[in-house]
């Protein structure tokens, strides 16, 4: 008897997702972020097979979740050959540890995945700089005494401190050192940047902002002619890329930027402050909106948060609603008489709505289908040119 083919096929590992209803997040929330946690654990490279949720007025100190639910998650794993476990909040080290101890799994919450993200999709070395950097200092609190493998890459002698000093003592001081290089690491890094930045003259600087996955990188790659790694996947974008523009003979420097998410991590936007320096030193930004989203309205005012949060949320905006090839509405019977909601409007109907008492530019295109591009172009045009007359108002030989 012939021995059967052994599959070369790459077999994908499965997840729980676990998600909490609870006064500050109504089960509608839930459902939306535990969607939005099912797309990061597949863009991390897991298949998200189950999805529990659990309404508590507050998280279980120990476990997170409540004992019967931790016996519901445990028996399906048990049965379905699951290989992590991720949590769609941010675990306290000990939730983390108990966790661990008690399903014997890999355990995520949403701050790890994103880490995770991050560190498989960083190609630069600032961006792997950045990436380290947040990592380590997620981890610091939460060592125990199996980092101790650290110790062995510090190398030489003396790295140990006197007898007595407790193996998770040196674990954290291993850490804070390699913390302390990375940050040393990541000022050069940035200091280079900046004078990169500073260089670039007076040129009129624009930058795309917006959620993660929106079609940033495909306006970038259709507006200045070159090959931005763009693909339907969160976190496409970590490096930001600059690119000279020209529409009309007008030249201005264009920049794509990492997507913003809910939820971002914190040690995320402390190291990549000096990525989204591009956006604080924009003179315009261009804030692109996946408008075929269900939830664009909510991603629009986490993108206005952060900007404001970041010291950029008063710069002149133009607002882009992309991807009107792919929006989708469902159209009422003329004798349906109940309500409408936001699923039954078109596209003509939504710009009717507060769309329509928007103080700045607002466009709607498809970036894939080249939809509206010329409109796109000519308001960027127009932006960039009143800039520009300002800047330099005897330079007017081209427009």
């Amino acid at each position: 008897m012939k021995p059967e083919p052994i599959s070369t096929e790459q077999i994908t590992p499965e997840a729980i997702l676990i998600g909490v209803i609870n006064k500050q997040q109504n089960e509608e929330l839930s459902k939306e972020y535990l969607e939005e946690l099912a797309f990061l654990a597949e863009t991390y490279g897991v298949h998200a097979k189950k999805v529990f949720t659990q309404k508590l007025d507050r998280p279980d100190k120990a476990t997170f979740i409540g004992k019967g639910k931790l016996n519901d998650v445990k028996d399906y794993i048990r049965e379905n050959n699951i290989s992590v476990v991720i949590f769609d909040d941010e675990l306290s080290p000990s939730q983390q540890r108990n966790l661990e101890k008690e399903i014997g799994k890999k355990i995520l919450d949403r701050t790890t995945l994103i880490l995770e993200i991050f560190s498989q999709r960083a190609q630069t070395a600032h961006a792997k700089t950045q990436v380290k950097l947040a990592q380590y200092q997620y981890l610091l609190p939460r060592l125990t005494g199996m980092w101790t493998h650290l110790e062995r890459q510090r190398g030489g002698t003396g790295t140990r401190g006197g007898a007595g000093e407790k193996e998770i003592e040196t674990d954290r001081r291993i850490v804070r050192d390699k913390i302390a290089q990375l940050k040393e690491d990541l000022r050069v890094i940035d200091k280079q940047m900046a004078t990169q930045r500073k260089n670039r003259g007076e040129f009129v600087r624009v930058a795309l902002v917006g959620y993660t996955n929106v079609g940033k990188s495909t306006i970038m790659n259709m507006i200045s002619k070159s090959e931005v790694f763009a693909e339907n996947k969160l976190f496409a974008t970590l490096d930001t890329t600059v690119r000279k523009v020209t529409i009309d003979n007008l030249f201005f420097l264009l920049s794509d930027t990492v997507g913003f998410i809910r939820k971002l991590p914190t040690q995320l936007v402390e190291s990549f402050k000096s990525t989204l320096d591009e956006v604080r030193e924009a003179d315009v930004l261009i804030h692109v909106v996946d408008i075929s989203h269900p939830n664009f309205e909510d991603h629009i005012n986490v993108v206005q948060q952060t900007l404001t949060d970041i010291g950029a949320g008063d710069k002149k905006t133009i607002l882009v609603f992309n991807k009107i090839d792919a929006f989708k509405y469902v159209k009422k019977d003329e004798d349906d008489l109940t309500p409408m909601t936001r699923e039954n409007l078109s596209l003509e109907d939504l710009k009717k709505t507060w769309m329509n008492k928007l103080h700045h530019e607002c466009l709607f295109i498809s970036a894939q289908k080249k939809e509206n591009i010329t409109e796109f172009k000519k308001a960027v045009y127009d932006v960039v040119k009143e800039i520009h007359i300002k800047r330099f108002p005897y330079n007017n030989l081209f427009y």
